[in-house]
């Protein structure tokens, strides 16, 4: 505790004074770029992986970057986050991120290490589309290298639970909203980026480089880089 309130000191001292105009602005109301998707793993750091400033990402997080289906008995605060960003906020963007080394990812795989974590559980329940598939198309992969894949299927599962909330649904078929499906690598400080027309995750910036084939889902043939 005594690094946080040190650290609230040093903001107000160091950041917020010198640059008191542009907060004053904020607290006027704000217009984020973008609904950024995101786990609750402490290393992961939008802002920082993005070098936006406050007011820019409108942030959703959770274990394991997780949309639940939309479902209409079942109100949930992704869907209510969801909903505002995209019709109050009247955000165009939508960013899931997963990352390397996720420990939500490891407990789909090892469902042995949420045995006393029963809330947990049945929260990764909503992974178990994109284990089904790795198990299924990679029941030659260990370790890691299953981890890592199963990262991958996973943010292109959310975007697809995405997909049935009403607001985004909406303004897809209005032309009104952009998805975009994000891995980062924890390892390098990388962004793997989905492009839907190659059906390949690439580097972002970077030349896409060689992929292994996935499970073909609808008209897209989704493919993995080996360098995630």
């Amino acid at each position: 505790m005594e690094k946080l309130i040190s650290g609230i000191h040093k903001f107000q001292s160091d950041v917020f004074a010198p640059n008191r105009a542009f907060f004053r602005k904020l607290a006027d109301g704000q217009s984020p770029q973008a609904l950024f998707i995101t786990c609750s793993d402490s290393r992961m750091v939008p802002d920082l992986i993005c070098q936006t400033d406050p007011g820019d990402l409108f942030v959703l997080r959770n274990a394991g970057n997780i949309v639940p289906p939309y479902s209409p008995g079942a109100p949930s605060a992704e869907a209510a986050t969801i909903e505002y960003a995209l019709r109050g906020l009247n955000i165009r963007h939508v960013i899931v991120c997963g990352h390397t080394r996720c420990g939500a990812m490891h407990a789909v795989l090892q469902p042995e290490c949420t045995a006393n974590m029963p809330r947990v559980k049945q929260w990764l329940d909503h992974a178990q589309a994109s284990a089904e598939i790795v198990c299924t198309c990679y029941s030659h992969l260990t370790g890691e290298a299953r981890a890592k894949v199963l990262v991958q299927e996973n943010v292109l599962t959310q975007l697809e639970h995405l997909r049935t909330h009403p607001a985004v649904a909406t303004a897809l078929a209005a032309g009104e909203l952009k998805l975009h499906a994000w891995v980062y690598k924890m390892e390098t400080g990388e962004v793997f980026v989905y492009d839907p027309e190659s059906g390949q995750f690439t580097n972002l910036g970077a030349e896409a480089i060689p992929a292994h084939p996935l499970i073909r889902r609808g008209p897209v043939n989704h493919t993995v880089p080996a360098g995630v």
